[in-house]
């Protein structure tokens, strides 16, 4: 009788080794929407968590909705890319028990329309008079963009009677932006900023009025709730880690551009910034603001 209870207490001792380190091995699961600015951002927590912290992470692109909901399931850890307080606030009032805002990685964020600076109109109201010049099209992004929702209510709200909003994504929209700058065509674009498109090119806002699109925005990191507690390491990373300003971010998208090396990128990212990368693992300083 004793010997059955030594090996079973020897097989479950062997199961309960070997489950433990998988537990431990789980992957941290990032979730973002595919703009350039979110994969940046998104590629850069990653490299930073296995290189410095040795723990798998899990690059996952999904909608804006999935995004959310993954989170406040627990399918998914974290993400870098919450826009605040305006374009995502919704999701983040729906779920207030699943959730938890780690605060801002960077400000100064901001979305609207865009023109190039060679059409001469400095207003939203001012597109109704030139329907025809913009092909009767404002370029937009994907469907499931809360930033969609709001260019259909600026259309209404400005009376863009004859202007259709086009869905495609942020590269169909850079797309159609290149090609019009070439041939020097007049075209409006749902635009947001940091965006490497403003470093290419020169662009402007066409002034909201109403402010439609709402003021300042700010990218937020978000967490599930109890990720403080399943990993410790990684919830202390992200509640430090951010930006010095917007320009940093839009350096690293720059070089992304160029080379579509993301991880590479990254990489060149924390050794140009070395201060500031310690600060993302410094156990004594404060969280970020």
């Amino acid at each position: 009788m004793n010997k059955m209870l030594v090996r079973a207490l020897l097989a479950l001792s062997l199961f309960v080794s070997g489950f433990l380190p998988a537990l431990a091995a789980a992957p941290v699961r990032v979730v973002y929407v595919e703009w350039d600015c979110a994969r940046a951002t998104s590629t850069l927590v990653k490299v930073a968590i296995e290189e410095r912290l040795g723990r798998d992470v899990e690059l996952i692109p999904v909608s804006v909705g999935v995004m959310w909901t993954s989170l406040a399931t627990g399918d998914a850890d974290v993400t870098v890319t919450a826009w605040l307080p305006a374009m995502h606030g919704n999701y983040l009032r729906r779920y207030p028990d699943a959730l938890q805002d780690l605060g801002p990685l960077v400000g100064g964020a901001k979305v609207g329309l865009v023109v190039p600076d060679y059409v001469p109109l400095t207003s939203i109201p001012e597109l109704k008079n030139h329907v025809k010049r913009f092909s009767n099209q404002i370029i937009g992004i994907d469907s499931g963009a809360t930033f969609m929702t709001v260019c259909e209510k600026a259309i209404k709200e400005y009376d863009l009677t004859g202007m259709i909003l086009v869905e495609g994504s942020g590269t169909t929209m850079t797309a159609a932006l290149a090609d019009a700058i070439r041939r020097k065509e007049w075209v409006v674009v749902t635009g947001w900023s940091p965006h490497w498109m403003f470093g290419r090119w020169q662009l402007h806002y066409l002034n909201d009025p109403k402010m439609i699109f709402g003021a300042e925005e700010r990218i937020h990191t978000v967490v599930r709730k109890g990720l403080d507690k399943d990993m410790p390491d990684v919830f202390a990373f992200l509640d430090k880690f951010h930006y010095r300003d917007t320009d940093q971010l839009q350096e690293l998208m720059a070089w992304n551009e160029e080379n579509n090396d993301d991880v590479g990128n990254a990489r060149r990212f924390m050794q140009k910034y070395p201060e500031l990368t310690a600060s993302w693992f410094d156990t004594g300083a404060p969280p970020k603001e």
